[in-house]
């Protein structure tokens, strides 16, 4: 870490200071080491030297003036647009036929009146239903009481209002893309092959003649339908102008050098926010009343019994339905012919190849940016004072050596169980080849790497 320049000047004044009190610490206390019954002397205070100037800075060297940004090139020209062929003249119409003017509808006479409708049969009273029991009136419940009025609510703050967005700006206007090339004529596919030809099918059997229907009248023939009037000839298309040539870009200007940008300066620190002041107390909300008990609803009288309904006449039997007659057997159905074998299609003709698309014109070269200036160089910093040397730290004394641990006495063997009979060892497994995961690594499973 290394320290700013400002405390340099303070370190090594404190330094020396705290070097020579330490010294004069040092040669009282010798001096005074068997005189126990003489008051110490007061320390005199060290004497501060004059403090050396500090070195002048070099000066910085003047900014450059900033470089101007080289203007738009010219626009180049657009072609003007070819003129359109104007719509060809439309034909004449026939002009329509008079037609006669119609006559007047007669007077139709007036409707007769229509009967009056018979009057309806008197309906036999219905009966008349029991009575419905009253339902007892509802007790009035106590009222409410009144809610408690909360405290208002602080107002928003207002906000800002928005800056208008720039304008966008203006599209500019596209020149008019060329006619594509008329697509070449699809060429003729070959001829199909003839198709073979088709066996005869077998002769089905004779079916009954059908009775002869009467003859069909002769309709009258269609009269025959006017020619249609012949239409213009279209007038010829004017030939398509040719485009002029587009003129060339012209140069962009060199740029000037770039100025060296000035060092950003510190930022000052921010200052303590002020403690947020305590929010006070609400009020405590009053208690809720207690709701009075609801008085009990008076009992309800039984309903009486309905009228019985009467009973459902009797549906007569179901008739059985006849029996169904059988159908007839078909006829065996005859043999049909194998089908005739596909003949194979034809192989499609190629394409005709693709007119090649025209070359586009070659952009213009990037004018070369310029050379950056170079920066200039940094000034040297003074050179740093020596730092005093430190005193050397008083020696510690030696530790005691830890004394030696007494050797712990070895536990005795414990006997062997004499009612438990020692298991038989395990038989050898063999092994199962030479390349198996099952190997005996203890008995001979890599014997032939030894020799």
């Amino acid at each position: 870490m290394r320290t700013p320049p400002r405390w340099r000047s303070v370190l090594a004044p404190a330094a020396m200071a705290a070097a020579l009190a330490a010294a004069a610490l040092g040669g009282t206390g010798a001096a005074h080491a068997d005189d126990h019954d003489a008051p110490h002397a007061a320390t005199p205070a060290p004497a501060h030297g004059p403090q050396p100037a500090h070195p002048a800075k070099p000066d910085h060297p003047a900014e450059p003036g900033r470089p101007q940004y080289p203007g738009k090139p010219d626009q180049p020209v657009h072609p003007a647009k070819p003129e359109q062929p104007g719509h060809p003249a439309k034909p004449e119409q026939p002009e329509q036929p008079v037609h006669p003017a119609k006559p007047e509808y007669p007077v139709h006479p007036d409707k007769p009146q229509y009967p009056g409708k018979p009057e309806r049969p008197v309906h036999p009273d219905k009966p008349v239903h029991p009575a419905k029991p009253v339902t007892p009136v509802k007790p009035e419940y106590p009222a409410h009481p009144a809610k408690p009025v909360h405290p208002e609510k602080p107002a928003h703050p207002v906000t800002p209002e928005k800056p208008a967005y720039p304008a966008k700006p203006v599209k500019p206007e596209y020149p008019a893309k060329p006619a594509h090339p008329a697509t070449p004529a699809k060429p003729a596919y070959p001829a199909k092959p003839a198709k073979p030809e088709q066996p005869s099918k077998p002769a089905y059997p004779a079916k009954p003649a059908k009775p002869e229907y009467p003859a069909k009248p002769a309709h009258p023939a269609t009269p025959a339908k006017p020619a249609y009037p012949a239409k213009p000839a279209y007038p010829a298309k004017p030939a398509k102008p040719e485009y002029p040539s587009k003129p060339a870009k012209p140069d962009y200007p060199a740029k000037p050098a770039y100025p060296a940008k000035p060092a950003k300066p510190e930022q000052p620190s921010k200052p303590a926010y002020p403690a947020k002041p305590a929010k006070p107390d609400y009020p405590s909300k009053p208690a809720k009343p207690e709701l009075p008990a609801k008085p009990a609803y008076p009992a309800r009288p039984a309903k009486p019994d309905y009228p019985a309904k009467p009973a459902h006449p009797s549906k007569p039997a179901k008739p059985a339905y006849p029996a169904k007659p059988s159908k007839p057997d078909h006829p065996a159905k005859p043999a049909y012919p194998a089908k005739p074998a596909k003949p194979e299609r034809p192989s499609k003709p190629a394409y005709p190849a693709k007119p090649a698309k025209p070359a586009h014109p070659a952009k213009p070269d990037h004018p070369a940016k310029p050379a950056y200036p170079s920066k200039p160089a940094k000034p040297e910093h003074p050179s740093k004072p020596a730092y005093p040397s430190k005193p050397a730290k008083p020696e510690h004394p030696s530790k005691p050596a830890h004394p030696s641990k007494p050797v712990k006495p070895e536990h005795p063997s414990k006997p062997a169980h004499p009612s438990k009979p020692d298991h038989p060892s395990k038989p050898a497994k063999p092994s199962k080849g030479k390349h198996s995961g099952h190997e005996d690594k203890g008995h001979g499973g890599h014997e032939g790497h030894g020799d």
